[in-house]
């Protein structure tokens, strides 16, 4: 579908990451875990990037909006994505991609996520649980600080909506008290969280470079590749 949508509310889910929501359009359908292209009509700056910028759908296809979150890096079209008034119009493009939950149920889904990374998965979790689907899933969920942790809140909702759900976070830098992981995703870690390594399917997002290591983590473990689902954020 190709239509405008219109921006009803900008908000903070993280340390540098905001969240925008658009209305939906009539008729709009999607699978949760899937991805829209937002063009800016007529920015007041511009630079090589474009004016295009993809964003994996947070909101699931239930819930009322639909749901951009991102980094707020120093480009032109984040910087005129935040300033954007209230009730501004944006080009949509949407749906694409097939990052998405698997049909099977009585097969776990285990999440291994960078950052940002998550925005898909929430998607993915959130319409899993409404819908009371007997996935068992566990999120893997790192970044630097608990602060830099994008939905955090959101997550822990959904990991007491649903009690198939655990939600894991592993952080580098945290206070005393912390509760989850300390450090990045490691063999022992994944280990520690999933039962039997072969029966899940695994999805892997974040940078680059993250997925790319947390490919190779899992095939160290003789997990089948065929069991592996990957969706790479670039331009972090």
């Amino acid at each position: 579908m190709q239509t405008n949508v219109k921006l009803i509310k900008k908000e903070t889910v993280a340390n540098g990451t905001m969240a925008f929501h658009f209305s939906k359009p009539e008729g709009f359908k999607f699978r949760a875990g899937q991805f829209a292209d937002y063009t800016l009509i007529n920015p007041p700056e511009t630079d090589a990037e474009g004016n295009t910028r993809g964003f994996s759908l947070v909101q699931a296809p239930f819930e009322p909006d639909l749901v951009a979150a991102t980094r707020m890096r120093d480009t032109a079209f984040k910087r005129v994505l935040k300033d954007l008034p209230i009730g501004t119009e944006l080009k949509l493009d949407a749906p694409y991609g097939d990052f998405t939950l698997h049909n099977t149920q009585t097969t776990p889904a285990v999440f291994i996520i960078g950052g940002i990374g998550v925005t898909p998965v929430r998607c993915m979790i959130a319409q899993a649980t409404h819908d009371r689907t007997a996935h068992q899933i566990t999120l893997l969920h790192a970044s630097r600080t608990p602060e830099d942790l994008p939905l955090k809140a959101d997550l822990e909702r959904l990991a007491r909506d649903n009690p198939n759900f655990t939600y894991v976070m592993t952080v580098e830098s945290a206070p005393n008290g912390w509760q989850g992981e300390r450090g990045r995703v490691d063999a022992a870690m994944v280990k520690r969280h999933v039962a039997d390594l072969h029966k899940p399917i695994y999805y892997l997002s974040g940078p680059e470079g993250m997925v790319k290591a947390m490919r190779t983590l899992l095939v160290e473990l003789k997990v089948n590749e065929d069991n592996i689902r990957t969706e790479e954020f670039t331009g972090y």
